[in-house]
């Protein structure tokens, strides 16, 4: 495993929901073409300032996060983070 995705670190520490999903952000270092969103179920993809790519949008489960990061470790981009977006988070952005 490369040391620059620490994908195992974030699964783990993630909370399990068993309920109907939650809204992510998964943030990459580099940059994604626009092409790659069908590869991500259709999430959306922004690029940020800093050289990044942010990932974000509804993932119905544990296992379907895994899958969208096991996606994005096999583009060979570093993660940088996955964060759970919570509705009071939603509520705040502008």
């Amino acid at each position: 495993m490369r040391l620059a995705h620490h994908v195992r670190f974030y699964l783990l520490s993630m909370p399990i929901d068993e309920g109907g999903g939650e809204n992510y952000e998964i943030r990459l270092k580099g940059r994604l073409d626009g092409r790659w969103a069908a590869r991500f179920d259709g999430l959306s993809l922004t690029y940020e300032s800093a050289g990044t790519t942010l990932i974000h949008g509804p993932v119905v489960d544990q296992s379907a996060l895994h899958g969208l990061l096991t996606r994005a470790h096999d583009l060979g981009l570093p993660l940088i983070s996955v964060t759970r977006v919570t509705n009071s988070r939603k509520e705040q952005a502008p």
